[in-house]
């Protein structure tokens, strides 16, 4: 499904079948890495769900699928750069078929909210980074198997680092206004997401 999407948006920019074949094979590649246990093809399956849940409501969808595939197009736990890095090889692709300007600047920004979350005076935005999110409010057991998941993406710090850097993304979380910014996303999952994220931080406390 999500190859057929995304040849599907490409298409309407190039004609070059090649081109557009090596461009899904990139983000296969780069969302199918071995480090990538939560931020990978799986996780472009379920925004795409989520987004398409509320598809009537987002002014421009073609934008939101190219946000959506290159997001988390780089990905390093390492790092503290990957939305600024993911930004610059969309807005590289993007160019190379011909988008224009306004499109990918919206995409970029749309990059660049995921990582803080906090509210866009774009409602796309708000759209996209609450269906990033949309984890956080689900079944606790969908909700287990996501943080064990980030937990095996962070391997490489001992136990004792990795629970102060998550507690500190938890309370980060929770100390919010309110998660989502939509209603549709806010009614949907707050009150699950709160619950999850206080119950995970209860564990590692």
């Amino acid at each position: 499904m999500l190859k057929k999407v995304h040849l599907k948006l490409i298409r309407k920019y190039s004609k070059n079948e090649s081109l557009i074949l090596s461009l899904w094979k990139e983000i296969e590649f780069n969302y199918s890495k071995k480090n990538r246990y939560y931020h990978n093809l799986t996780h472009l399956s379920n925004l795409l769900e989520e987004l398409g849940s509320v598809k009537d409501n987002i002014a421009d969808f073609e934008t939101i699928l190219f946000t959506l595939f290159y997001h988390d197009i780089i990905y390093n736990s390492l790092k503290s750069d990957n939305e600024e890095k993911s930004t610059v090889l969309a807005a590289k692709r993007m160019q190379q078929i011909g988008v224009n300007q306004s499109m990918i600047s919206k995409c970029v920004d749309q990059i660049k909210a995921t990582k803080s979350h906090s509210v866009s005076d774009n409602f796309d935005t708000n759209y996209f980074t609450d269906a990033d999110l949309s984890v956080l409010g689900s079944s606790w057991n969908t909700y287990q198997t996501y943080y064990k998941n980030v937990r095996k993406e962070y391997s490489i710090y001992p136990t004792f680092l990795y629970k102060r850097g998550r507690k500190k993304v938890l309370k980060h979380f929770l100390n919010m206004d309110r998660l989502y910014k939509t209603k549709y996303f806010f009614d949907k999952l707050e009150l699950n997401a709160k619950q999850n994220l206080t119950k995970e931080l209860e564990l590692l406390s």
